[in-house]
């Protein structure tokens, strides 16, 4: 016999089932048909070495998620509440400024200034002594949504990312689930104070890399699983073309050694859950209305590339377990060592090259 209470639960249940259904979604995703996931092996064969990264600061720092080391040897982070900090002997972490956003890509200019892509507030420049100065938060194209990473060029002018102009920091996930390209690469000639834009409609603009002549410039698709190169000079001068396509993971920051190496820092790998529902944009809306939890996840997982600047993969640099270091967001080589950062993490890596 069905009680009252039984029959209750059921139009409750019912009630809930069709506000999930018909409620309104907060993305309007676009249909996306991945390339299969490339194997583990070859170039990408899975492997250790990551494990042997020492790590720096660990449970004294949150979301270190770019790495520089300053002028005077210091390692210089931007962490998730804004600060700035520089790391010294012992491990002594000191707070040099706020920001009073979200410091991302960080990139010292041969002046001694700390140059800043910081994702809520635009392009800043820090002095030496803390001082912050805002040097651009819009182009002509438009305000600056999540202002990413950033190179800087030897004729000073800085090449940076705005990840995306719809979608800030905070709900990146969407920007991933809706599948739509509203990043962009930018140029700022600190002589002009102007800002321009070379490339538009990118999926999640992430990190930015100068080539060793300065002929090219890279940026991530961090939602395209690809990097981007646009052309300065040479015959190709002002158009762009594809420089890695089907990576294994999803790229994020991307750095240049300046001698024929680009660091690419592998978030965490590709999420089949994620591929999987990318072809049904009615799927997608539904999803992002469950709890953040029940959406595909990142994996903890380490992963660095290095590719030479044709594109070939010259290293490869993998922690599968996650437990020495994961979600690697950024890659600065400092000598014979790679400092790695993490948009979540607690800790910063550095990790020995062998020597040639």
């Amino acid at each position: 016999m069905v009680t009252k209470t039984a029959i209750m639960l059921g139009v409750v249940i019912g009630i809930f089932f069709l506000y999930f259904l018909l409620s309104p979604s907060l993305v309007d995703p676009a249909p996306y048909q991945p390339p299969a996931a490339p194997a583990m092996a070859g170039p990408f064969a899975v492997n250790d070495k990551l494990k042997t990264t020492e790590i720096i600061a660990k449970g004294k720092i949150h979301g270190p998620e770019d790495v520089d080391q300053s002028p005077d040897g210091f390692i210089v982070a931007g962490l998730s509440n804004g600060d700035i900090v520089r790391i010294g002997q012992q491990e002594k972490v000191e707070v040099i400024t706020n920001t009073g956003g979200r410091p991302l890509g960080l990139h010292y200019a041969a002046n001694g200034n700390l140059i800043i892509a910081d994702a809520k507030r635009g392009l800043l420049q820090m002095a030496p002594d803390g001082t912050l100065e805002l040097l651009a938060d819009h182009a002509e194209s438009g305000t600056f949504g999540f202002t990413d990473d950033l190179d800087i060029a030897a004729d000073g002018k800085i090449y940076f990312s705005d990840a995306s102009w719809l979608w800030p920091i905070e709900q990146y996930r969407l920007d991933a689930i809706e599948a739509k390209p509203y990043g962009r690469l930018l140029r700022y000639d600190p002589a002009t104070g102007i800002t321009e834009e070379l490339l538009n409609n990118l999926y999640l603009a992430n990190g930015v890399a100068l080539s060793q002549n300065e002929d090219f410039v890279l940026v991530n698709e961090t939602f395209r699983y690809r990097i981007k190169r646009y052309w300065l000079q040479g015959p190709k001068k002002g158009t762009a073309d594809i420089f890695a396509d089907n990576l294994p993971g999803f790229p994020d920051g991307i750095s240049a050694n300046r001698q024929g190496t680009f660091w690419v820092a592998l978030a965490a790998p590709r999420n089949t859950q994620l591929d999987s529902m990318h072809p049904y944009p009615w799927l997608k809306k539904l999803v992002v209305k469950l709890p953040e939890f029940l959406q595909p996840q990142p994996v903890h997982y380490g992963f660095v590339l290095g590719f030479d600047e044709s594109g070939e993969v010259v290293e490869n640099l993998q922690d599968p377990s996650g437990e020495q270091i994961y979600e690697i967001t950024s890659v600065e080589q400092v000598g014979n060592a790679l400092l790695l950062g993490s948009l979540t993490g607690d800790r910063i890596g550095r990790y020995r090259l062998k020597a040639e």
